[in-house]
């Protein structure tokens, strides 16, 4: 947010944070959410960037297109064993896994 914005909507009354505050997140839930998220969009384009479909990822994970959309939209039920195993199956490697992690957002300490 710019901070002109932020400064007109906290000089209204209005208290600025993020969904960590929002939600009362400890520091290891943000750092969990956030590294799952990275995970989770690091999925999608790898995905994208290899033209193939849902459907596609979902046959070589043994599951199906809706659980593949699931952990693209980083729902909370997909485990992270689940994305770890999608990025491993789009060619990922470790050291790629770690460059999406450090490309996510910054967590606040």
């Amino acid at each position: 947010m710019k901070k002109g914005k932020r400064a007109r909507l906290e000089a209204h009354g209005w208290r600025v944070g993020n969904a960590a505050d929002f939600l009362e997140l400890s520091a290891e839930e943000s750092a969990l959410v956030e590294t799952k998220l990275a995970l989770s969009e690091s999925v999608r384009e790898r995905r994208s960037k290899q033209g193939l479909s849902q459907a596609e990822l979902a046959k070589r994970l043994k599951s199906s297109q809706s659980r593949v959309a699931k952990i693209e939209a980083a729902d909370p039920s997909v485990s992270t064993d689940l994305v770890l195993r999608a990025l491993f199956a789009l060619g990922a490697t470790r050291n790629d896994v770690a460059s999406a992690i450090r490309k996510g957002r910054p967590v606040a300490a």
